[in-house]
């Protein structure tokens, strides 16, 4: 038993040098070192990918809903300029740096419910010096609902709670609120996740009521994911895309085809038929996103 004990605690030391680990608020929070990147990091929680940061590169988004996400900061305004950005979700910090990296000077807030979280991340993955980066604590929609009116050019929402989007962040009035802060012509963009568990095929019901949220508030939508997500042949991430002005859908579309896992972007009538018959949710009828198969995180 001793024994056991002795070569326990060797590997919880091991483990917290090259893998820091901490309690949290949702749970275990550890980073996992990159093999191919020698300053890059994983950040899970429970064993759930969150996000991926390079230390070295903060401009390398490793995750595809990220990748997809950086297009939409990427097509905000002409590369370099700097913009506001509100992220409704902070995980490891991951869009805010790449945002800092790409276009300096530009004011960023970052929301954040999880404070154990944020000051994990901050400790072992510090900000590059200079980001105007401010994180909040606080819930997303309550915070956002504290902020002025035109602030922001864009708002990203990547908030899960044991693996699922809350219902508050998912229903038209949440959605008008987020539209209050951006600016005329701002970009909304949210990384969800939907598909089918067992692999059978149908549409992914929780992404098309999200479709239709959007198209009853905004008026342009678009969505980026794999196709067999979009088929519900498959549990996954996507991206959706709303502005009241014309989407770059013609620059989604070359550089969702272009990423290491190429994607698909559905627009205009496709999108109109991909969510037919479904009803924008409300705040009356929300309910968090599916909850993920049991394998969805298997490596």
């Amino acid at each position: 038993m001793a024994r056991k004990r002795r070569g326990g605690a060797e590997r919880r030391t091991r483990q917290v040098r090259d893998r820091p680990t901490e309690q949290v608020g949702g749970g275990t929070a550890e980073l996992v070192p990159d093999p191919d990147r020698p300053h890059g990091w994983t950040l899970t929680l429970d064993g759930a990918p969150q996000s991926h940061v390079d230390l070295d590169d903060p401009s390398h988004l490793d995750f595809e809903y990220q990748r997809r996400i950086g297009h939409v900061l990427d097509l905000a305004a002409p590369p370099g300029q700097p913009l506001r950005v509100m992220h409704l979700g902070g995980g490891a910090l991951t869009l805010a740096r790449y945002v800092a990296a790409r276009r300096p000077r530009s004011t960023q807030q970052v929301v954040e419910l999880d404070v154990a979280l944020t000051a994990f991340v901050r400790r072992e993955l510090p900000l590059p010096s200079g980001a105007r980066i401010r994180v909040r604590a606080g819930d997303a929609r309550e915070v956002l609902g504290r902020m002025p009116d035109d602030w922001a050019d864009v708002v990203t929402l990547d908030v899960f709670r044991h693996a699922r989007v809350p219902a508050h962040l998912t229903s038209a009035e949440f959605l008008a609120d987020a539209r209050r802060v951006m600016r005329p012509g701002g970009l909304w963009a949210a990384n969800l996740a939907d598909g089918s568990p067992t692999g059978a095929a149908g549409p992914p019901t929780h992404l098309r009521s999200q479709v239709a949220t959007a198209r009853s508030v905004f008026a342009e939508a678009c969505v980026l994911a794999d196709p067999a997500v979009l088929r519900g042949r498959r549990f996954g991430n996507a991206v959706l895309v709303a502005s009241d002005a014309e989407l770059p859908v013609e620059d989604l579309t070359r550089l969702t085809a272009c990423d290491p896992h190429p994607g698909r972007v559905e627009h205009g009538i496709a999108l109109a038929g991909f969510a037919a018959q479904a009803r924008p949710v409300t705040d009356a009828t929300a309910v968090p996103s599916p909850r993920p198969p049991a394998d969805a995180f298997a490596t």
